[in-house]
């Protein structure tokens, strides 16, 4: 029997009606592209600090000339 906790109680989701067990459903694929959306914006941060970083090199090398 898979529970389920909400606000610190406790459901069995085999108990659900089938709207409850779509809605569990749509709430764990969510989640999984929450999970994703999070680690892509890691990837998207550390591309953006990189570039960044390259630009202002530049900037310094091109002032200094």
């Amino acid at each position: 029997m898979p529970k389920l906790t909400i606000d610190d109680i406790e459901f069995n989701t085999e108990d659900l009606s089938e709207n409850g067990k779509a809605q569990l459903s749509s709430l764990q694929f969510l989640e999984a592209q929450m999970v994703n959306h999070k680690k892509e914006m890691a990837i998207y941060k550390t591309a953006h600090d990189t570039y960044l970083n390259v630009l202002k090199a530049e900037l310094l090398k091109d002032s200094k000339k």
